[in-house]
């Protein structure tokens, strides 16, 4: 898979994680560019470049993307952006006795996963489109894997780990955090990149903050 020698560790991470993902790429002389057009998934719809990206090149990213009617984002370092905060880094499994149960589940079930993962970011009218557009780019990552975890019979999280790292997840409860995350360590002998939201208080291990800032639409659309 190609690599990005000018990106942060976790820059690279998400964008090695969402390339198989997206609907699109494009590369640039130091960095890449990412679409799914028909998914609201920031990961998958961003600019992931060197901090001294040139004009030129940002310029040429912004219109590529208008061209598939998407507002330009770019994953940056720190949290000055403002369409997303993320910590990005290790998360070690924690032995800590739990009532939530935790499955890996069939692609035939990824409605039901893409249902739980919509509602747990508030965007419950966007699980159908989720669905869909995973279920034909899992086609092509057969070693991705799909877990749902669940509170008696309710499922309450959901996770999509592949190559080591876990950056598309969601819980109706941050109890449920601790145990989804830790099974996704399992899968890859006891850790995981992951991508936390700033607001929970898990701990990763070299951590960075990534955010996702609005590039300029080209002034003359």
């Amino acid at each position: 898979m190609p690599h990005s020698p000018d990106l942060s560790p976790a820059l690279q991470s998400l964008l090695s994680y969402f390339r198989p993902l997206a609907l699109y790429s494009h590369g640039w002389p130091a960095g890449e560019s990412l679409l799914s057009p028909s998914v609201n998934l920031l990961g998958a719809n961003a600019l992931y470049a060197a901090d001294d990206l040139d004009e030129v090149t940002l310029s040429a990213a912004r219109t590529w993307a208008s061209e598939y009617g998407v507002p330009a984002l770019r994953a940056v370092r720190g949290d000055s952006g403002e369409a997303g905060h993320l910590r990005v880094g290790t998360f070690q499994v924690l032995p800590v006795p739990s009532a939530i149960q935790v499955e890996q589940t069939s692609r035939l079930h990824l409605p039901r996963w893409a249902a739980v993962l919509a509602e747990a970011h508030g965007q419950p009218e966007w699980a159908t489109p989720i669905s869909r557009h995973l279920a034909a780019r899992l086609e092509s990552s057969p070693e991705a894997v799909l877990l749902l975890a669940y509170a008696g019979s309710e499922a309450v999280g959901a996770l999509l780990w592949q190559a080591g790292a876990a950056h598309l997840w969601g819980t109706l409860d941050e109890a449920v955090d601790a145990p989804l995350l830790s099974a996704a360590a399992e899968l890859s002998g006891g850790e995981v990149v992951v991508s936390l939201p700033d607001s929970s208080p898990l701990t990763v291990y070299g951590g960075q903050a990534v955010s996702f800032v609005h590039l300029d639409w080209p002034h003359d659309l």
